[in-house]
């Protein structure tokens, strides 16, 4: 028996495509952020902090990374309303994401602040300047151009992991495929034109992400 490809019914519901295309965005956009935000405190923590907070940040990371962002994501949707918090499924997706996201950053930026010859901050405080003014001026630039490679690679796979939202009926751009799926029954031609879109995202957040990186480290 031969299967015929048939496009059309998929283009039809381009709208609720391209809705599900910026819920992504707004995902792993929002993700990034706030996960390099956390990433950046825990890592100064677990570098320059005392004990107690070094394990705080420890235990923290080993925990997410050792557990599967899906657990996490129902036990923030799902778990928290046994305590009485109660969140939407974009805001608990989100949350999720960037704890998650948080964690692996955590331990990138920490490699990246170890990166930086001692000899350097040493100088540094030789020359008189405080241990934030060493921080911004010596150890950051060249602590991030270590790092970047290896965030923008996690950031793109944070990218592809939004996905596990539509879980929790977040309208994300898996979700929308599922739901033309569900309406048109092409699943070849849906999850094809999706995976393509996926791959086109994927491409141009790398693209971006170049671009920044000759852009600001490269002289």
């Amino acid at each position: 028996m031969k299967y015929g490809l048939q496009f059309r019914d998929v283009f039809a519901a381009w709208e609720s495509i391209l809705d599900g295309v910026w819920i992504t965005l707004l995902l792993s956009i929002t993700a990034m952020v706030g996960g390099l935000l956390i990433g950046i405190l825990c890592a100064a923590g677990r570098t320059y902090g005392p004990a107690w907070l070094r394990g705080i940040v420890g235990a923290y990371v080993e925990i997410i990374r050792n557990t599967p962002l899906i657990v996490q994501l129902f036990l923030i949707f799902f778990g928290l309303p046994s305590f009485g918090v109660r969140l939407d499924g974009l805001t608990a997706a989100m949350i999720a994401l960037v704890i998650n996201l948080g964690a692996y950053t955590t331990e990138i930026v920490r490699a990246g602040l170890e990166a930086v010859p001692k000899a350097q901050v040493e100088a540094g405080h030789s020359l008189g300047l405080s241990g934030l003014q060493v921080f911004r001026y010596i150890v950051v630039f060249p602590a991030l151009k270590a790092m970047f490679p290896a965030l923008a690679s996690q950031f793109v796979l944070l990218m592809l992991a939004t996905s596990v939202a539509s879980q929790i009926s977040v309208q994300d751009l898996f979700h929308a495929a599922s739901i033309v799926q569900s309406r048109t029954f092409r699943d070849f031609e849906v999850y094809t034109v999706i995976g393509v879109l996926y791959l086109a995202l994927a491409i141009g957040f790398r693209g971006l992400f170049a671009l920044i990186y000759r852009l600001v480290f490269v002289r």
